[in-house]
Order: C-alpha cells, then sequence, then structure tokens
C-alpha cells in the first residue's frame, strides 16, 4: 500500500470495532496502516464480534477476517479511500467542524426539490464543486437538494444504485469530509439536503456481506437478483444494519431527509414491517435531538399505507414519489408517450392526479393486467411528491432524452406550469431549470469483465424489448459518463435563459401565493372541458387567495367562461405573452385583469394563470 502521500493525523483515541457474523466461529482485526497488526476479537451471544483498541489515529486502515483466513472490508465502513475491495479507514466524525448550529430546517411543504448527480453535475465531479453552484440554485428559487446516492459503489462513476458499503461515502466524490462540507455549506445558505439511499438491495461488484452473515435470502427475488433477509432468521441483526444506516446518515451528516429507493421490493412478513421500524427508529431520533429528517418513499404500490402512521398501521413516511403524475401529464404533451404509459393519456386522469393523487385507485391496469391500487384521495398534498422528470424518467430512455428534447418549448412551459400549481412537493432534475440539452445516460465503471459483458448485454436486450429504434450507448465507456456532464454554460442565453427566468417566475408565485398555503388537495378543484382544456382553481379561503390555471392542450382556440367572480383576477403568467415567446413566435396578450365572469379566447398550447 503506498502512504506516501498521507498526512499523519493528530487525533488520537479508544475505538471499538465491531462485525456482526452470527455464524462464524473465529473473527480477526486486521490493522494494515500505520503498521500492521492481527488482533482477535470477542463474540457476544447476538452474533457480534467486537474488540476496543486504546490510542489509535483516525485515518487506520484495517480489514476483518472471517474464521481468520481471508481480509474482507467491514461490512460497516465509513470510508474506502481505495475503493471497494480494498482496506476500510477509520473515521472519527467529530473532527468536523460542522457551523450549521442555526439551522432548524424547513417544513416539508415548502421544500422546492433539485435532485442531483454529483457526478454529474459539475465537470470536476465532486461534492466540494458543487458549493460554488448554490447561489445559483438559490437565484433559481430552490431550498433543497436530494442527491443520488453517494454512497461507495464500484470505481469512479455511476449512478449509485450498485453502491456495496451503505455507510461509506463514495471516494471519488470527495468521501466523508467532502460531503459534510458540501452539507455545512448548503445550511449556512438555507439548503436542504436529501440523501438517496438503496435498502432493497446491494450491487454485485465488492459485495461481501455473505462472507459474514446471513444477510441475504432466497425466499424471496427482486429485479436485481435475491432479496435481503428482513423476515428471516437472523434477520434481527439485517434489521438493524439498515435501519441505523438512516441514523448514521442523520447524526454524523445532519442530512435533513432520505429518499427510500423502491420500498414495495423489501419483503417483510413479520408483524413489524421494517419500514415501521425504520421510521419509528427516526422520530424517536428526531424527538431526541430536536431536529426533523423526513423519510420519502419511492413506491410502485399506489397504497396509503405508505404514509399513514405506524401507530395505524402504516409505514409512516413523510411522503411519496408520485408517479401517476408524471405519467398523466406526460402522455398529453407527448403522443409517443402512450407506448411507454399504455394506461394514461385522458385528461380526466390529469384531473385525478391533480385532486386525488393516485391515478390507478382499484381499477384494472392494463399494464399489470390486473387491479391495482387504493384511493389517496383523503391524503394530503404535501404527503407526495411530483415531478415532470427524475433521474428514472429520463436515464432510461435510450438516449437518455429530457423532456425538452421530446416536446417543443410551447409544451415544456405547459409542464412546468402544472407541476408547480399542483398540491404536491414539486422536484427538478438537474438541469431542468434551463432546459440543458444534455442526456443522462445510464453508466458504470466495474472491473469485473464478465459483469461488464452482463451489464452491457442486459441493457441492449431491455431496449430492444421497448424501443426498436437503436441500442444504447455502451454503460462501461467513458465517453457515455462524459456525454452526461451538465452543460451550464448554456443557462445564460438562448432560450435556455428564457426557461429559466419562467422556473424563477413559477417558484416565486408558489412561495408567496396563499393558496400553496393550503396542502389540502379537496381545496383543488379541476374542471375538464372537452378532450382539449383543464382548468384548476386554488384556493385558501382564510386568507380569501384564489389562483385559476388555464391549460389548453390542443393546436385549436378554445374558450373559458369564468364563473362569477367576488375578487379580481389579475394575470400573474400566459405562456403566449411577448415576453414568454421565442423571437418571431406568436404571442398574444391575454387580459391584464378579470372583474366579472368574462370569457377567454385561449391559444393552442398555451397556459395561463390568473391570482387575486
Amino acid at each position: 500500500m503506498n502512504n506516501s502521500d498521507r498526512t499523519v493525523t493528530t487525533h488520537y483515541r479508544s475505538q471499538t470495532f465491531g462485525v456482526w457474523a452470527p455464524h462464524k466461529e473465529k473473527m480477526i482485526l486486521h490493522i494494515v496502516y500505520p503498521d500492521d497488526q492481527k488482533i482477535e476479537m470477542i463474540k457476544d451471544h447476538s452474533g457480534y464480534f467486537k474488540i476496543t483498541i486504546d490510542h489509535l489515529p483516525e485515518g487506520i486502515r484495517y480489514f476483518y477476517m472471517p474464521d481468520g483466513k481471508q481480509d474482507f472490508p467491514d461490512p460497516v465502513s465509513h470510508f474506502q479511500p481505495e475503493g471497494v475491495h480494498q482496506a476500510s479507514e477509520v473515521v472519527y466524525h467529530d473532527t468536523f467542524c460542522w457551523q450549521d448550529s442555526n439551522w432548524k430546517g424547513k417544513p416539508f411543504r415548502d421544500w422546492i426539490i433539485y435532485e442531483l448527480h454529483v457526478g454529474t453535475f459539475t465537470p470536476e465531479g465532486t461534492f466540494e464543486a458543487i458549493i460554488p453552484r448554490l447561489d445559483e440554485l438559490i437565484e433559481t428559487g430552490i431550498n433543497a437538494i436530494e442527491l443520488m446516492p453517494v454512497a461507495q459503489f464500484p470505481g469512479k462513476r455511476n449512478w449509485g444504485y450498485d453502491a456495496v458499503y451503505p455507510y461509506a461515502v463514495q471516494n471519488s466524490y470527495g468521501g466523508p469530509n467532502g460531503l459534510k462540507m458540501l452539507i455545512n455549506a448548503c445550511h449556512r445558505k438555507g439548503i436542504a439536503v436529501l440523501l438517496d439511499v438503496i435498502y432493497n438491495h446491494l450491487g454485485p461488484e465488492g459485495n461481501y456481506l455473505k462472507e459474514f452473515g446471513p444477510y441475504f435470502t432466497d425466499k424471496y427475488r427482486t429485479p436485481w437478483g435475491n432479496a435481503l433477509n428482513f423476515d428471516g432468521e437472523w434477520s434481527d441483526g439485517v434489521r438493524d444494519y439498515f435501519s441505523d444506516n438512516a441514523l448514521f446518515w442523520a447524526e454524523n451528516y445532519h442530512v435533513d431527509g432520505l429518499r427510500l429507493d423502491a420500498i414495495h421490493a423489501v419483503f417483510d412478513s413479520g408483524a413489524v414491517h421494517f419500514w415501521e421500524l425504520l421510521n419509528d427508529k427516526i422520530m424517536q431520533w428526531a424527538e431526541r435531538s430536536g431536529r426533523p429528517c423526513y423519510l420519502i418513499a419511492e413506491s410502485d404500490f399506489n397504497s396509503p399505507r405508505v404514509t399513514k402512521s405506524t401507530e395505524c398501521g402504516g409505514y409512516g413516511f413523510t411522503a411519496q414519489w408520485l408517479d401517476d403524475f408524471h405519467h398523466a401529464l406526460y402522455v398529453l404533451l407527448d403522443a409517443k408517450g402512450k407506448s411507454r404509459y399504455v394506461d394514461f393519456g385522458s385528461l380526466e386522469q390529469l384531473a385525478k392526479a391533480y385532486t386525488h393523487g393516485f391515478v390507478h385507485s382499484g381499477e384494472h391496469v392494463s399494464f399489470r393486467k390486473r387491479k391495482h391500487g387504493a384511493s389517496s384521495a383523503g391524503i394530503s398534498g404535501d404527503r407526495f411528491v411530483a415531478f415532470n422528470m427524475n433521474h428514472d424518467q429520463v436515464g432510461n430512455r435510450v438516449r437518455g432524452e429530457r423532456l425538452g428534447q421530446l416536446v417543443d418549448f410551447d409544451k415544456l412551459k405547459i409542464a412546468s406550469a402544472a407541476l408547480f400549481v399542483s398540491p404536491y412537493v414539486p422536484l427538478l432534475f438537474m438541469g431542468e431549470e434551463y432546459d440543458d440539452p444534455t442526456p443522462f445516460l445510464y453508466f458504470i465503471d466495474h472491473s469485473d469483465k464478465k459483469l461488464i459483458e452482463a451489464v452491457q448485454e442486459g441493457r441492449k436486450k431491455e431496449f430492444a424489448e421497448i424501443n426498436p429504434e437503436g441500442e444504447p450507448l455502451d454503460p462501461q465507456a467513458i465517453e457515455t459518463f462524459n456525454a452526461s456532464i451538465l452543460q451550464w454554460d448554456k443557462q445564460r442565453s438562448g432560450h435556455h435563459q428564457l426557461v429559466r427566468k419562467w422556473y424563477q417566475q413559477l417558484i416565486a408565485l408558489r412561495k408567496t401565493h396563499g393558496a400553496f398555503k393550503n396542502a389540502k388537495k379537496d381545496s383543488t378543484v379541476v374542471t375538464v372541458l372537452g378532450e382539449a382544456m383543464l382548468v384548476l382553481h386554488r384556493q385558501c379561503e382564510k386568507n380569501n387567495h384564489h389562483l385559476f390555471c388555464l391549460i389548453n392542450f390542443s393546436e385549436q382556440e378554445v374558450e373559458y367562461s369564468f364563473p362569477s367572480l367576488t375578487e379580481e383576477l389579475r394575470i400573474y403568467m400566459d405562456s403566449k405573452d411577448k415576453k414568454w415567446v421565442l423571437e418571431n413566435g406568436y404571442h398574444q396578450s391575454m387580459p391584464a385583469t378579470i372583474t366579472s365572469a368574462a370569457t377567454l379566447r385561449l391559444l393552442p398550447v398555451s397556459i395561463t394563470i390568473y391570482i387575486n
């Protein structure tokens, strides 16, 4: 091991090492830096091996040797400085100088979330390189960022869902200190941080958990192989391993919340479901610490149980992603979208997405060949996260196209405004705020040739079935990764600058208008007019604030007659106003105010917002 470039630390203390390996008779702690020594550990009745060593410097590197036979990294490693196959490094978290003591967080209902991938957000691809960009996000109106997974994965480039060390921060992004520096900076600037974590599977390369204990089961299977053992023999250790991970991020990295990947792929038939356990642990931690930590689920269930409290038999999540909103809106904007989402396509479904949440709430769904979902009509709007784009919606296209490459500028304006007038917490995908043309492709950096070939062939097969237009780019190629790096220079010129101003004004409306203080979906009234137009009315009766959003999806002019009004309405945004139209584009001004019942003619493919 080359340690010539390492600096000598001044932090020394006692360190307790512990690893769960209930089926092993012996465990050796093998310290390999700064000197080489092997120390036998002591096993307790629950299957944990432990040993405390005095006067150890921060930065020592070590392995564990199950049954004293072979070196493996620590399953609970906090840092893998040389990658997934090499030694783990001790991290003393309390030596970092936090400067966010005044940060009290933000109510989740007020979040404007911005999902980003650390590796492609900047050319440098590090946590530290994100910090200079925070002011630009603040200018747009962003107040929360969601980091795609940053737990240690193989190589230097990956979406992060192939991570194999849930407690270790990716070395190529800047490791533990880099992440802390970013969160520190975010909190000082008033930005919350949400971290994407995966508790439903682990990646294949560097995954040595089976060498320690019964982490996996063949009782269930996921799309990624054997499921994790949350309800079988010795599952207590697995349940603690992952539920304590959530506490780890909150305590040591000050994260404001976690986004839980594909919760439907966690199987648990026990009396207390794993998600109940995790949410209860986080709730208790929040009460002790005085800081909230929100938990957001990605769920395919379409079930109100996800956000129902654990006391009432639910999983207890703060909120869940609302895919149905995306599908219902997208298919109306892109005719080709019907081939991807065959069960969507009507204005009535978008209306239901606004007023109820789940579009599929017990109906027969042809894609699933069965009935799917349950009603979410009574669930508050701030228990859902809605979006037009996220890493899946973009990255799982054969060419990684963003919405701006699939629909024209008029439809892009409709999509963004339709999202921000919803009763849901909005999420943007990095670059969306200025219509970045960069694709977001699927990329990996494995070292196992057979695994690389398997991933390459798997992607080809997947897209051959759903998109016969061409093969995906090679996920292992560095060119695929480089093609996904944002083009920040675009945002200050041309239509990109106009898009950014459009988003700024939408977000300003979201933050200031009284109608958005009311998250109850039953205060959102949606009227469908024929096959072309949707009218959304939101109100906050407490302050008598009203908002009307008129959307014409058709290529024809349509008329709308307002009901009798007791309050004067003024125009806030009109996508066909000259200021929001590209040079030489057709434009027409709508009435600036409406004082009584009036009839308006709406231009084709347009969206207009009136408020009082």
